[in-house]
């Protein structure tokens, strides 16, 4: 990593969250690690990042540093607004805040900026290799694969984003954190937006999350009818 070691990687140890990874990490006798964090990708972004800007390394996750300050301007371009807050995020960062409104237009900047551009090239990626902003499995891969041309990303404590092509897009936080309802209360979203998810049985899966007795579904987890109407 442009002559770093693992350990200059500041993320919080972690075990791999892939259903199929996490329990062969456990089952090879191996236990949580920065590099096996979900958010190590990130972090060796910003430590790439310092080494080619001739930053140093040793302090990346200060909020007064350069890359931090670039990240932080970064964000308010495409979120058109400025953050009021800074707060840590589970991984060490530094979380700048956004109001629900920014985070959908910056989401939708990076989705529908011109050939060429720097955002353009961040879309692209995400487009082509959605595995690597998500993982195996997880919703938001799923949706990625499923809707060609969007750009989304989850995130902690209940926040997920998504834009479309067309400039449309979705922010939700759900209130109390939990990631539970994320997929089902965005693809109720999507569905007010126009997009057929009944007929994609990758996307139709998310409508919905049973809730399970003794093994056997009792319920599910559902989007309010609420969700759908309009003001």
């Amino acid at each position: 990593m442009l002559g770093q070691a693992e350990d200059a990687l500041q993320c919080t140890a972690a075990l791999p969250i892939g259903a199929a990874s996490q329990p062969a990490h456990l089952a090879a006798g191996l236990g949580p690690t920065r590099v096996t964090m979900n958010c190590s990708g990130k972090h060796a972004a910003m430590l790439a990042t310092c080494v080619a800007a001739g930053w140093p390394t040793h302090d990346y996750l200060d909020a007064s540093h350069p890359l931090q300050l670039a990240v932080r301007e970064a964000l308010e371009d495409l979120a058109g607004e400025k953050s009021t807050s800074v707060g840590v995020d589970g991984c060490g960062a530094p979380l700048f805040a956004l109001t629900l409104t920014g985070l959908a237009r910056a989401f939708a900047t990076i989705a529908t900026a011109p050939a060429g551009s720097h955002e353009q090239r961040v879309a692209t990626a995400m487009n082509t290799h959605p595995k690597y902003g998500g993982g195996t499995g997880r919703d938001v891969t799923t949706l990625m694969q499923a809707l060609p041309g969007a750009v989304a990303k989850d995130g902690a404590e209940g926040v997920y984003a998504l834009a479309l092509p067309d400039g449309s897009a979705v922010a939700l936080k759900i209130a109390d954190g939990g990631q539970r309802p994320r997929p089902v209360v965005m693809t109720a979203a999507l569905r007010h937006l126009g997009v057929d998810v009944d007929s994609d049985p990758r996307l139709s899966a998310l409508t919905e999350d049973p809730v399970l007795g003794h093994g056997q579904p009792v319920g599910a987890v559902r989007a309010s009818a609420l969700l759908g109407a309009t003001s």
